[in-house]
């Protein structure tokens, strides 16, 4: 009686579920050839198969008579959401963000300032077995002045939502690793390694980001350094391996 009794609680414990995560920003999908290439992008994003990918300079043109969005996410069997922060006659462009998991919720977040490109950010929730995973995804401004008001943003967002892990990602573009943005995050999510994934060819600097709370459950951390990630883009991918 006693063994069956073991058995069953042994039965109940939840088993760690691991997801990957990753941002990349695919640079309208032209490579450092110069060449616009949307299969090239579908072929890194394939080699990454993450579970939630976050996308930033997305070009939205037809392509095959898909969005180019539609494209990507169709070459890789993820759902997309769009988050166009940059709007046209034709070819919207910002943000974006494919997943493999079931959406409960997402929101478009504006964080442009008066006299500079317009900025933005996709927040979306996730449940996972049970758990909620909060997704904030971004593409910082080029002016500190910009990144510093962001980021206070994108704090108050996260805070207010009671997720048992929120990930923060994409392009923060902040270039120096004394900033008060980095700083500010790292103090709120704690510091990850840097790792440089840009310039594709010849990685130099750390512009793209992923924070995770608790940081615990961050297992593993790396950029995608592929032949052809490097061809791709001009930003190499960053992943990340969580586990709830």
């Amino acid at each position: 009686m006693a063994e069956q009794n073991f058995d069953r609680h042994v039965t109940q414990i939840k088993q760690p579920i691991t997801l990957k995560i990753a941002t990349y920003n695919i640079h309208a999908c032209i490579g450092g050839d110069g060449q616009f290439d949307p299969a090239r992008i579908a072929a890194v994003l394939k080699e990454i198969d993450a579970d939630i990918i976050a996308l930033q300079e997305v070009e939205h043109h037809s392509i095959d008579e898909l969005d180019l969005l539609e494209y990507l996410a169709y070459q890789t069997g993820h759902e997309a959401i769009a988050g166009p922060t940059l709007f046209r006659e034709t070819r919207h462009y910002g943000n974006a963000l494919l997943t493999k998991l079931p959406l409960k919720s997402f929101k478009h977040i504006d964080l442009s300032v008066a006299g500079f490109e317009p900025r933005g950010a996709i927040e979306a929730t996730f449940d996972v077995a049970g758990y909620e995973l909060q997704v904030i995804t971004t593409h910082l401004g080029l002016k500190s002045a910009e990144r510093r008001w962001q980021v206070k943003q994108l704090l108050d967002v996260k805070s207010q939502q009671e997720a048992d892990i929120s990930c923060l990602l994409g392009d923060v573009n902040e270039w120096l690793l004394w900033g008060r943005p980095l700083r500010w995050l790292h103090r709120h999510f704690s510091t990850p390694p840097h790792l440089a994934t840009f310039p594709a060819r010849w990685p130099l600097f750390a512009l793209d980001r992923i924070w995770i709370a608790p940081q615990r459950c961050q297992i593993k951390l790396s950029v995608h350094k592929s032949v052809l990630a490097k061809q791709a883009s001009d930003h190499l991918p960053l992943v990340a391996n969580i586990a709830f």
